[in-house]
């Protein structure tokens, strides 16, 4: 099954006999609170899920976008209406980082039925909602395991065996600029590969055929294991997704840079690409 899903094959499922839980995500990187905007208006029967409090764990020595607990997570999802059986539909405000976050949870977390719907909420049509959405209590509960999870020290070893992308822009990579974290850079020996990249200028992701030449540009190989990290978890996520419309099987470090640079015993690289 594809990761993603088109707003019309979601508005001819929704109107189907299984229609899927639908999640909006809506977040900015410090920007405003996406409830606000969910509020004012939204696919009909989505259900509002907050990534900073429900998507995450307590920012600290993890990073600022931690895993949340399975337990505190699956209870979130349920209270959602999100069951093991029921296909899962997440959109965002467009960017698609937020509803990627969602995705690789979910996934990470056991569910087999997970969709990002392609352009966030700029590509839906059709009429939006401000009734809030109660939906039934669903079942899920987390097995997680179900996607591959690096930490630092995996991360730091799959850069010198394997392929390590960075999703960040390329003037973090090259440490030009770091507007959060505490020093900017890359791990030594990732690969600079910018998520924004994966997408067109509406934010619909680009063909598969483009994305697997795009990674096998990067080194990408079939053979190669593939690894990511970004900021915090959240845009490699994103191109984690990417990846896999590609072909690509990969995993994400969650702590990502917000991890790594905290801790001044790991070493950081800065400059252009080498390659």
């Amino acid at each position: 099954m594809k990761p993603i899903i088109t707003a019309s094959e979601y508005a001819s499922e929704s109107a189907g006999p299984r229609p899927p839980v639908l999640l909006d995500i809506r977040w900015q990187l410090g920007g405003p609170h996406g409830r606000p905007d969910y509020e004012a208006g939204h696919i009909p029967g989505a259900v509002f899920i907050d990534l900073d409090a429900e998507l995450a764990g307590p920012a600290g020595g993890g990073g600022r976008h931690p895993l949340p607990g399975p337990e505190g997570f699956g209870a979130v999802m349920r209270r959602a209406g999100v069951s093991h059986s029921t296909p899962v539909v997440v959109y965002d405000g467009g960017q698609g980082w937020a509803a990627a976050r969602a995705w690789w949870l979910l996934r990470w977390a056991g569910h087999p039925d997970v969709r990002v719907l392609d352009g966030g909420l700029a590509a839906w049509t059709g009429e939006l909602s401000t009734k809030v959405s109660a939906p039934v209590e669903g079942d899920f509960r987390p097995e997680p395991g179900a996607l591959p999870l690096l930490d630092a020290d995996a991360a730091a070893a799959l850069a010198r065996s394997g392929l390590l992308l960075d999703a960040r822009a390329a003037e973090r990579y090259r440490g030009d600029v770091e507007p959060i974290d505490r020093v900017g850079g890359h791990i030594p020996g990732a690969v600079s590969a910018p998520t924004v990249l994966n997408v067109a200028e509406d934010g619909r992701f680009l063909p598969a055929g483009s994305l697997a030449s795009r990674f096998s540009a990067l080194g990408a190989d079939g053979e190669t294991e593939v690894g990511v990290y970004c900021g915090s978890g959240v845009s490699g996520a994103h191109e984690v997704l990417a990846l896999e419309i590609a072909g690509y099987r990969a995993s994400l470090y969650a702590g990502s840079w917000s991890e790594w640079s905290s801790d001044e015993s790991r070493p950081v690289a800065t400059g252009p690409d080498p390659r």
